[in-house]
């Protein structure tokens, strides 16, 4: 077992108020869950996900539990799930992941930011292409014996394991299986009481660029721009 390929961090940008974005994305995750199979994490595998988290990144049990009550209530937004594709500068593709109460707005916003950073918005289908989207789990590595559960998993579905480390630089093990599989690598992990960091549903790209620093540059001020967006959850990219 090697270290797992992931694309470049762009932690060089100071950039926005990074907690708020993320607390914000999770109450989208929160309602989306909610509305879709109700409010009890037992019995809402995406919600239990969703919860799971809000821990990593260190949202507040009162906040946690406010966007559920939020999410169940009559006037809790309807929210859109939209995957829009695109180009970057120097052809990095780009897939912008949005929860939405407003498509109209959002693709006028999104198209905005594309044009006005070096980058071309797509057609559904022009960019998707080149990712696969994966169930991605992040789990801590102390007490894991890697070689007995990367066997362990082979038989509930995984695709690929290996060490990485996260944003502070502490390592990780990263497991993926492909999407269809997701809600059997994930009992498979709570059967072997492995609780992850974080349990996410993933583009992964297959054919990543590298580019030199200064045209990498130009790409990341174009992700950064579609991250800042408020209807933007997540923006992946063919970036090395």
């Amino acid at each position: 077992m090697g270290r797992i390929f992931e694309v470049r961090k762009h932690a060089m940008f100071a950039r926005w108020n990074r907690m708020a974005k993320q607390f914000a994305r999770i109450g989208k995750d929160i309602t989306i869950a909610v509305r879709s199979g109700g409010t009890d994490p037992a019995n809402n595998p995406t919600l239990r996900r969703v919860i799971q988290n809000a821990r990593a990144i260190n949202m507040p049990k009162d906040k946690v539990e406010s966007a559920i009550r939020r999410a169940s209530g009559k006037e809790a937004a309807d929210y859109q799930e939209v995957l829009y594709e695109g180009y970057a500068p120097h052809g990095i593709a780009i897939l912008v992941e949005t929860a939405t109460d407003n498509p109209v707005r959002t693709v006028a916003s999104v198209r905005n930011l594309f044009s006005k950073n070096g980058g071309n918005m797509g057609n559904a289908g022009s960019v998707a292409f080149q990712f696969t989207k994966m169930g991605v789990f992040r789990l801590k590595p102390e007490g894991i014996d890697q070689d007995d559960l990367e066997l362990y998993l082979i038989d509930h579905g995984l695709e690929e394991m290996g060490e990485s480390t996260d944003d502070k630089g502490e390592p990780q093990l990263v497991a993926r299986c492909l999407f269809e599989n997701f809600g059997t690598l994930q009992a498979a992990l709570e059967a072997r009481g492995i609780a992850p960091i974080s349990a996410e549903q993933e583009y992964i790209c297959q054919t990543p660029v590298e580019l030199p620093e200064e045209q990498a540059r130009e790409v990341l001020e174009l992700i950064d721009k579609l991250e800042q967006d408020d209807d933007v959850q997540k923006v992946y990219h063919s970036l090395i």
